[in-house]
């Protein structure tokens, strides 16, 4: 049997710069035994498992720029994998599902509300309200992110039979 892909319909995009470790573990199992395509995106040099499934690109350095070639590539149909909520917001918007590695599925029923709270935590810390950010990724947030990705290919799985 060859690792050839044949054209899909489903697509899941990494913004990898911040993504943990054991998230990007999961997502590479999970690609190779579905066959659908991965691609992990970030300002500099990742090592990925060698497999037609699983590709690394690496954009320049600056603002939001493996946000916004994540932004413009992924379709609906696609799945996101990032922390940034107005990444999750664009992405979302386009019909495009969105979940962050602690596995919170954004929806256009929870984004904007996200987006606002993250704007309001935002302006607490530049005037010295708020502290620290999320706490460490934990066992519990590692499998709620796998359960969610589970759903995705299974849903997947159905539509194309």
């Amino acid at each position: 049997m060859t690792d050839v892909q044949p054209p899909q319909a489903v697509q899941i995009w990494v913004d990898a710069d911040a993504c943990p470790k054991v998230i990007k573990e999961i997502l590479f199992r999970a690609s190779q035994r579905t066959k659908v395509p991965l691609t992990l995106v970030a300002n500099h040099a990742l090592s990925v498992p060698a497999t037609a499934w699983i590709k690394a690109v690496q954009v320049p350095q600056g603002f939001d720029v493996a946000d916004n070639l994540i932004a413009c590539e992924a379709q609906p149909g696609d799945l996101v994998v990032t922390g940034d909520i107005p990444l999750a917001a664009q992405v979302v918007e386009k019909g495009v599902e969105a979940v962050n590695p602690r596995g919170e599925h954004y929806t256009k029923a929870n984004i904007r509300q996200r987006l606002a709270m993250r704007n309001f935590m935002e302006e607490m810390r530049t005037i010295g309200e708020a502290r620290g950010g999320p706490s460490k990724l934990d066992q519990r947030h590692r499998q709620q992110f796998a359960n969610v990705l589970d759903r995705f290919l299974a849903k997947r799985q159905l539509l194309k039979k």
